[in-house]
């Protein structure tokens, strides 16, 4: 048979299964080029211009990748991403473990306690941040007055130094469900007869989890990692509906700045620039978590 399948390509003959899946692949082939690797390519040629987004242009070199580094409010926006992806990365992956493991365990109603957790991920991004910012800038000031709570008076998307806190919370709060129902598929593959031996050999629930649970579900850990880090950065739904980069731009994500500059500011080629340099560091950074993670994997 194997002689057969290579005796049919050396003559150009394909297979009927072989046809099926070109025929499947092309098209998936064609619309990646064009929704993905086109306007990657078309963002790089503009990021060489300086183009504002309608009119002619000229042709700038290099100059827009450097005044990237040497512009503050753009190295700012990076610092508030990184910091809120951090952040976002830390609270979502332990907070979906914690539900994970509580809805793998035995007990009632866990299928419909697991469906209720995932509802924050079906809802939109902008949906779910105008419904918290009319919690953040009406209800929960009004329950501050009522129960005299000071730090509930003020709004939290008002102050520069806590309005962040409220876009991690709206975050986390729509992230922990894809996470949480990733982390029960990796508990469901353990062997149950993996965790009698530990309770024959008296081991104690931390010890089961640090010896057992974690080294086998550590490939699902390694997913949850990439993607909770990968949309982190590219924050942008949250900011929109609840702060729009304020108060005083301390709320700037990457992508919004793109967004809001490159649209709106005449800023077409510098942000189409910025936008580059934005994608070989979220490449750069997928790359080292899933090398550190990966070896991880081996020493586990």
């Amino acid at each position: 048979m194997r002689r057969a399948m290579i005796m049919n390509k050396k003559h150009g003959a394909w297979s009927k299964n072989e046809k099926i899946f070109l025929g499947l692949l092309a098209p998936i082939l064609v619309l990646f080029f064009c929704f993905n690797t086109l306007p990657l390519i078309k963002g790089f040629y503009y990021g060489l211009t300086n183009f504002r987004g309608y009119g002619s242009y000229d042709f700038v070199g290099l100059r827009n990748f450097a005044e990237i580094f040497q512009d503050s409010r753009v190295g700012h926006s990076y610092l508030f991403t990184f910091k809120y992806a951090l952040v976002m990365t830390i609270v979502v992956n332990l907070l979906s473990l914690i539900l994970a493991l509580g809805l793998n365990s035995k007990i009632r109603g866990k299928n419909a306690l697991r469906g209720i957790y995932f509802v924050p991920n079906i809802l939109g991004g902008l949906v779910v941040g105008y419904i918290f910012s009319f919690i953040f800038t009406y209800i929960l000031p009004t329950i501050g007055e009522v129960t005299g709570i000071g730090f509930l008076k003020t709004s939290l998307l008002g102050s520069t130094k806590w309005a962040w806190i409220a876009i991690v919370i709206v975050g986390a709060w729509q992230g922990i469900a894809m996470n949480t129902i990733i982390y029960i598929s990796g508990l469901q593959t353990v062997p149950e007869e993996v965790y009698e031996a530990c309770m024959l050999d008296g081991a104690s629930g931390w010890k089961k989890f640090k010896s057992i649970t974690l080294p086998l579900i550590m490939p699902f850990v390694t997913i949850n990692l990439v993607l909770c880090m990968k949309n982190a950065l590219m924050v942008f739904d949250q900011i929109m509906s609840l702060t729009k980069g304020g108060p005083s731009q301390s709320t700037e994500s990457i992508s919004y700045l793109i967004y809001n500059n490159g649209m709106s500011g005449g800023q077409f080629g510098f942000q189409s620039a910025n936008a580059v340099i934005f994608f070989i560091v979220i490449v750069i950074i997928s790359a080292v978590q899933l090398t550190i993670t990966g070896k991880k994997e081996e020493q586990l």
